[in-house]
């Protein structure tokens, strides 16, 4: 029997053994083909359209990006590519030229399909030596979707679907090329230029969008996440602001505040009414910074003397929040400080070109300076109204800056600067006007508010909060003239939202605690400088009153100079001197 089952399992023994030999060599295939088909050791990305795929990108072997099996209702795909912080090469050969490639952050290109044409490559390295995280993706549109940058005319490529985007510590300028209405493969292009009709592009509307990425985060995968959710059109419509609306005659520039250390994205949606389709540009994002810098990069924003000014302005703004009207001196020096030196940083600002350190110890000098001749004043005048009105116009400049704050100062009629600055001056002229009766209220709501805030700024020299662009905002527009034509937004997140409630806290309690304090004592102090004339004449009269034999002010002055220079005498040694004889 198992002599008969060996003769029988012979003839497969030759089957089992080349079988054997073979199984490595299938493993290997199947491996290379698995890699091939993700894509990541042999230079070949394939892609699905509509799907991002992440890819690490280098400067020597070129990535072959594919999309194979495109339907033939497609006329055009628009391939894009993100990286965070360093620049990627995209092109349509694996040798690139200036008319078929671009270089940047976040770069696409437009491929206009042929009839029968199912495949589209591209090619992606990064232009730095080091490898680069990257995303793309690819994105298909019909015959009747418009065509981003299709009827440019100003950058390199024949269709250009690219934001470009340029920042500096003041604004954010962004610029596109304009679109082209749709047509069906083969067919040759609408003229740009034919006419201005319904029939032509300048039917096309372009909606710009802003999004904001999570304060305090500059990691890279949160960029990757979260720009897949403006690359296509109806994920920009329900995740972006929609923040104006852009016909053909209008320019395609739009200014933006800058926002260092905050990232952003924007992106362009082109609309078409007569069709009712639309198409999205290739998503840009900026955080108004560099990685690259040692010093002031995104990770540490705000300058050392900039910390130590609001540090110490926040000091005093928190004493002057509970204590400002019963320490009412060092509320004047508080208020006189911050009324001095707005005005005067502006002033040198705008004249000199001195750097920003200078310019911000100066500041602080002047604001002393400032917040001393406002006490001087009160000791020698004891003008209560005039100390409450410069009081006044402190927290009516707060109060107005926060009413621009709002969406209400994007509209377009405050991009006049007369329209501006005449509401902006009525609204903070309207607070001491209405507080002329009660001048003690406005007095402790004023030290309360103002005080409070100092001590937001000086957080935000620390971590990120937009509650500092209150202000800000408006000191940019003060210092630039064409700060008008910037929108204004920012982003309001549980960061903001927790800083918020501490000011909100601050600025009730501290009412809350000055209220108490003072409701039985008198609303001003008397006047000083009276009250020293009284004190002076009284004592020259009264011989029985101590400070009558109080030495005069220079005579004292001048035994105390005496006291100081036998301080730094040398001691004569004690005992008798005899003097030598001749």
């Amino acid at each position: 029997m198992r002599q008969g089952a060996s003769e029988a399992e012979q003839p497969f023994l030759p089957l089992f053994i080349s079988a054997m030999r073979l199984f490595p060599c299938a493993v290997v295939l199947l491996a290379l083909l698995g890699v091939l088909r993700h894509g990541r050791a042999s230079g070949l990305l394939e892609l699905s359209l509509g799907k991002f795929r992440n890819v690490l990108l280098n400067q020597t072997n070129p990535v072959e990006a594919v999309i194979r099996n495109i339907a033939s209702n497609v006329t055009v795909v628009i391939f894009q590519v993100h990286a965070q912080q360093s620049s990627v090469v995209i092109s349509f050969d694996k040798n690139p030229s200036v008319n078929s490639s671009g270089t940047g952050v976040d770069k696409g290109l437009v491929s206009i399909l042929r009839p029968q044409q199912s495949v589209c490559t591209w090619y992606l390295r990064s232009r730095d030596a080091s490898q680069v995280l990257s995303t793309a993706i690819s994105i298909p549109y019909m015959e009747k979707d418009p065509i981003p940058g299709g009827c440019n005319l100003e950058f390199d490529l024949e269709v250009d679907p690219n934001i470009y985007l340029d920042y500096t510590l003041v604004d954010i300028h962004i610029k596109f090329a304009p679109a082209n209405l749709g047509y069906t493969r083969g067919a040759n292009p609408p003229s740009c230029d034919s006419g201005t009709g319904q029939n032509s592009r300048w039917r096309l509307r372009y909606d710009v969008y802003q999004y904001f990425l999570p304060e305090n985060d500059l990691s890279e995968m949160v960029l990757m996440s979260h720009i897949q959710k403006m690359s296509e059109v109806q994920s920009i419509k329900a995740n972006g602001i929609k923040m104006l609306t852009l016909t053909t005659d209008d320019k395609t520039n739009v200014y933006f505040s800058s926002l260092p250390g905050q990232g952003v994205i924007y992106n362009v949606i082109v609309w078409d009414p007569l069709w009712n389709t639309s198409a999205a540009y290739v998503p840009v994002h900026t955080y108004a910074c560099s990685f690259a810098d040692l010093v002031d990069n995104c990770s540490s924003l705000s300058k050392l003397s900039t910390k130590v000014f609001f540090t110490a302005l926040a000091v005093l703004g928190l004493f002057t929040c509970f204590f400002g009207h019963r320490f009412w001196k060092t509320d004047l020096l508080f208020m006189g400080f911050i009324f001095t030196a707005f005005f005067f940083f502006v002033f040198i600002t705008r004249v000199t070109g001195l750097g920003y350190d200078v310019r911000l110890t100066l500041t602080a000098v002047a604001g002393i300076t400032g917040g001393l001749f406002l006490v001087a004043s009160w000791w020698r005048f004891g003008s209560v109204l005039l100390c409450m009105f410069i009081i006044g116009l402190v927290l009516g400049f707060l109060f107005s800056s926060m009413v621009f704050f709002t969406p209400l100062g994007d509209y377009r009629v405050f991009c006049d600067d007369v329209v501006f600055w005449v509401t902006f001056s009525s609204v903070a002229l309207m607070i001491p006007v209405l507080f002329v009766g009660c001048p003690r209220i406005l007095n402790i709501l004023a030290s309360a508010m103002v005080g409070s805030y100092t001590v937001i700024l000086a957080i935000a020299c620390y971590v990120y909060t937009s509650l500092a662009y209150l202000t800000l905002d408006l000191l940019r527009r003060v210092l630039n003239d064409y700060f008008s034509r910037v929108y204004t937004n920012v982003p309001f997140q549980t960061n903001d939202f927790i800083i918020l409630s501490v000011w909100a806290m601050l600025a009730l309690s501290g009412v809350t605690v000055q209220l108490r304090r003072e409701r039985s004592e008198v609303p001003f102090p008397p006047h000083p400088y009276v009250t020293w004339k009284q004190e002076r004449e009284r004592r020259s009269t009264n011989v029985l009153d101590p400070s009558h034999h109080i030495p005069p002010l220079r005579e004292r002055i001048h035994n105390k100079l005496l006291h100081i220079k036998e301080f730094f005498q040398k001691e004569q040694p004690a005992g008798e001197r005899t003097p030598l004889l001749l």
